[in-house]
């Protein structure tokens, strides 16, 4: 005997401001099926409102008790993306598995929920967002202002050139959640103004959370509007930006960094097909050649290495989660004395590996030690510290670590082209290319037009000032044995002379 399938749990959630001529006619519009077809409950959370909006609330759950209805109040003014925290924290609490976002003066209709669930509940979508403009002529009917019209048309259209995505509109705040897509992002560190919608929505972008848009009627009544469109505007620019940035490492942003996003090195992915640090290095070692790769992370630049005809080895500090046929392995940690065998090499590559390490003179000495007379090629790279975007942010004070790009928490050691000339000179290598490489905006931005622009424009001001504007530093360097080589193979070469076996 079988029991009865459980029944997914659904919270309406209802924001309510100044909605005490609205509130009950949004509550009413419910529809029925829904408390059929889901365990549901119904939340409002009136924001302070100064009139009858929390009394009204409290006497509809009076004269309708069998409706799962709770009703809140906060005691001050938290502000839309504020009082929106309160109901998914709500959601999270009492284990939820959806979530839908009302809005107490009616402009959204309750009547299409039933609609709006059907891809959450068929698990084909982590997000709904109810579209206003899959229906543009809709949206004018049902009156939405011209002005609102045209401004929401011109900021999705360059959020969607700046994110890569094909959302119609990215400002409707019909919206229904997975309880599980809101806990994957950091949505308590996004802002309580009304640029929280925007806010969420590239979170969830950043963790690969599945959108579905689903037309929806345009209604526009009588209510306040209580948005600054000019601030409102600019905010959603700034925030879109600051993700941009954020993706491209150049600026880490905590709120867009979604809660599940790994440490280590599985997290960083090659950047091909665009001038990168991993192009160029690709380029820089020629078909067939022996490399080894240290500090290799996932290994992924081997297998390109590989397709090349090259014999390829690699060192990290972890064992490759699958073995690549054709590529021996080194488990080793590179702050300690060093283990593995680099005369077989030819080129031996380290690539955004020296800013991680405790004592990068140290751990260069050590690989001297193990060169001879044959010359190695050396092919390095390293985040420049001296970076436009650093210097204008240490400017205004500002100096944050983080995940990824230039100021990866990881990162111990910094560079400029001047520091990193001198380390590589002192430590007994000749310099035969350093050159700059840009910001990788294609990774950030994805391989269309916006990503391309900048990158040309990025490589164009290198040309103007590498020590300014490029992102990484791209080395190809001699090697040079070490004196105490030079001391032991001057004294074996003497016994030699002599007619002497070398001891």
């Amino acid at each position: 005997m079988t029991g009865e399938a459980r029944r997914p749990r659904l919270l309406v959630f209802i924001v309510a401001y100044f909605a005490e001529t609205t509130l009950k006619w949004v509550l009413e519009r419910i529809p029925a099926s829904i408390f059929e077809s889901y365990d549901c409950e119904v939340l409002v959370v009136d924001d302070a409102s100064q009139d009858r909006t929390f009394a009204v609330g409290n006497e509809y759950r009076n004269v309708h008790p069998t409706v799962p209805l709770t009703v809140l109040r906060n005691r001050q003014n938290q502000g839309y993306g504020g009082n929106q925290k309160i109901g998914y924290v709500y959601a999270m609490r009492r284990d939820f598995d959806f979530v839908t976002l009302l809005h107490g003066d009616g402009q959204y209709a309750p009547e299409e929920l039933p609609r709006l669930l059907e891809p959450l509940a068929g698990g084909e979508a982590d997000v709904v967002l109810g579209s206003r403009m899959l229906t543009p002529l809709g949206a004018l009917r049902g009156g939405m202002p011209l002005y609102k019209f045209v401004g929401n048309r011109i900021l999705t259209g360059f959020q969607n050139l700046a994110l890569g995505t094909r959302l119609s509109e990215f400002h409707s705040g019909y919206r229904l959640y997975s309880v599980a897509a809101l806990r994957k992002v950091p949505f308590r560190l996004s802002s309580n103004d009304f640029h929280f919608d925007t806010e969420v929505i590239i979170q969830l972008l950043n963790a690969g959370a599945r959108i579905v848009e689903l037309p929806i009627p345009t209604y526009y009544g009588d209510e306040i509007c209580r948005v600054n469109g000019i601030g409102y505007a600019w905010n959603v620019s700034m925030a879109t930006l600051r993700n941009v940035l954020h993706r491209s490492g150049l600026l880490y942003q905590r709120r867009f960094d979604p809660l599940t996003s790994t440490e280590g090195n599985a997290r960083y992915e090659l950047k091909l097909g665009y001038a990168s640090s991993h192009s160029m290095a690709l380029s820089a070692v020629p078909d067939g050649a022996t490399v080894l790769d240290i500090g290799s992370g996932p290994g992924g630049l081997a297998g390109e290495l590989l397709r090349k005809g090259c014999r390829v080895a690699v060192v990290d500090q972890e064992a490759p989660a699958e073995p690549t046929a054709g590529i021996v392995a080194y488990v080793q940690d590179l702050d300690a004395p060093l283990g593995f065998d680099v005369s077989p090499y030819r080129y031996l590559l380290l690539l955004d590996i020296i800013e991680h390490l405790k004592d990068p003179e140290l751990f260069l000495e050590r690989l001297r030690s193990r060169f001879t007379h044959e010359t190695k090629t050396v092919v390095l790279t390293t985040p420049n510290i001296g970076f436009f975007v650093q210097r204008v942010m240490l400017l205004f004070g500002q100096f944050n670590y983080g995940k990824l790009g230039i100021l990866d928490r990881t990162h111990t050691r910094l560079f400029t082209f001047r520091g990193l000339r001198h380390l590589l000179r002192d430590e007994g290598f000749r310099i035969r290319e350093m050159t700059g490489v840009p910001a990788p905006f294609p990774k950030a931005l994805g391989p269309g037009l916006l990503g391309r622009l900048l990158l040309a424009l990025n490589r164009a001001l290198i040309r103007v000032s590498r020590t300014l504007f490029s992102y990484q530093i791209f080395v190809v360097a001699d090697s040079t044995p070490s004196l105490d080589f030079l001391v032991e193979d001057a004294e074996a070469s003497r016994e030699t002379a002599r007619g002497e076996p070398p001891a």
